[in-house]
């Protein structure tokens, strides 16, 4: 029902009156102006420096390849791209800083696996589907298991012999609670018994100088472990990658260990804050898509056993929407899942 009541003595046909007119063209024209004014700013975009948002530490693999990434697109968007670094929550700071952030194509950000992943496993304040505009997807990493150079552990098969043997006593760590690195290492040593110690780190960077010295007895990590293998400071037992990687032929993949469902990867991309106009996704894909596939970052990319994984922006919104799905699944099995909000 109405609110209101009619008003019987009211002519359903009568003329709007003269102020109604006004309003109405008054109204009408603020919302052409404000119109004109938005395509004007699209047009006219970039006119001042991007911000980009990288949610891991500086140094790291991706805070390195991120920076080549910018500097190559910067050439082309004709304004400087600044890095801002937010470490910490597993790379899911990046999410309240775009959901905060003007939609005017002056923010992005790097959006890793975690951000969708911690949608599920918490209470947060951000939908990481509906708060965020996807731009493109650019890579992905593959995963192993590092210990020192000098740890009496050659294979994967005699961490686990040990850690069944001393429960609790291992101690090994990761990129930080929910990672893709933490779940896949959780999976795999449940499905042993094993009881170890876990310990987050912010990023790559702390996490294998922590290994290399003898900090901690392993870590899980993405191919940002790759130039501390080649310098002989840790030793990869295994990798979470479908097949062996070329650059370290003779190591294992857990797939071939015995762990079929064992292949993870960890796609990311880059995204900007809802609402951002579509001419400037447009604008930022076209850019970034052409610097993804520069000499330079190919380069940058390979130094860490790293490809492209590139998705234009429809294709990175339609994988996103499957990613969401694939990992409330992987959750849903791990009992992991947030409780629904009381």
């Amino acid at each position: 029902m109405h609110p209101f009541p009619p008003n019987p003595n009211a002519n359903a046909n009568r003329s709007p009156s003269r102020r109604q007119v006004m309003g109405w063209g008054l109204g009408s024209a603020l919302l052409t102006a404000s119109g004109a004014q938005a395509q004007n700013s699209s047009e006219t975009w970039p006119s001042r420096p991007i911000t980009l948002i990288v949610p891991w530490p500086a140094g790291g693999q991706t805070d390195l390849t991120l920076r080549i990434l910018a500097d190559e697109t910067e050439k082309l968007l004709g304004q400087p791209i600044v890095v801002m670094n937010k470490p910490g929550a597993a790379g899911t700071q990046v999410a309240p800083a775009l959901k905060m952030a003007e939609p005017d194509g002056y923010t992005i950000g790097q959006v890793p696996i975690t951000v969708y992943r911690h949608a599920l496993m918490h209470q947060v304040p951000w939908d990481p589907v509906a708060d965020f505009s996807p731009i493109l997807q650019v890579s992905g990493v593959s995963f192993g298991v590092l210990v020192p150079a000098d740890s009496p552990w050659k294979t994967w098969p005699d961490l686990v012999d040990w850690a069944k043997r001393h429960p609790g006593e291992l101690i090994l760590g990761s990129t930080g609670v929910g990672t893709t690195a933490h779940l896949a290492t959780e999976e795999l040593l449940r499905q042993h018994g094993v009881t170890y110690v876990h310990v987050p780190y912010k990023g790559t960077a702390d996490q294998m100088l922590a290994v290399a010295s003898g900090q901690i007895m392993a870590g899980v990590n993405s191919s940002g472990f790759a130039p501390w293998v080649d310098q002989g400071k840790m030793r990869i037992l295994a990798l979470f990658s479908a097949e062996r990687s070329p650059r370290w032929p003779k190591v294992p993949t857990m797939r071939e260990l015995g762990y079929p469902q064992a292949v993870y990867t960890s796609p990311w991309g880059l995204a900007a804050p809802r609402g951002t106009p579509p001419e400037v996704i447009a604008k930022l894909h076209a850019a970034f898509r052409q610097a993804v596939f520069s000499p330079r970052h190919r380069e940058a990319l390979a130094k860490f056993d790293q490809t492209i994984d590139y998705l234009d922006t429809a294709s990175y919104r339609a994988a996103v929407l499957q990613t969401v799905e694939h990992e409330r699944q992987l959750l849903s099995r791990m009992k992991l899942l947030a409780k629904p909000a009381q």
